[in-house]
């Protein structure tokens, strides 16, 4: 399994619109083959900044979902929104730590 964490920073006059939209894929997402877990972090810090966490089967879901109908809904749409370049982390949980 691996986890992806997408960071994303928006124009402050925007993050209304992005909850919106986020609340209104988040299950399509969710739904996706693959996806077994989908949450929205907000920055305590920074009202701008917000993280999605997901988990996914393997990379080439992932890969799947980003080149899907659903991702090119989405993208397109948040992509102005953003005030700063999305930074992006794939990651493998380490099964053995207990």
């Amino acid at each position: 399994m691996i986890v992806r964490i997408v960071k994303m920073t928006f124009a402050l006059e925007h993050v209304a619109r992005f909850e919106e939209l986020f609340f209104g894929w988040k299950e399509r997402i969710r739904a996706f083959p693959g996806c077994r877990h989908l949450e929205l972090l907000h920055d305590a810090d920074d009202p701008r900044v917000f993280f999605t966490y997901s988990h996914w089967d393997s990379p080439a879901d992932l890969e799947a979902y980003r080149t899907s109908d659903v991702f090119s809904e989405v993208w397109p749409t948040v992509k102005p929104l953003f005030a700063a370049p999305t930074e992006a982390w794939t990651t493998s949980q380490d099964h053995r730590l207990p």
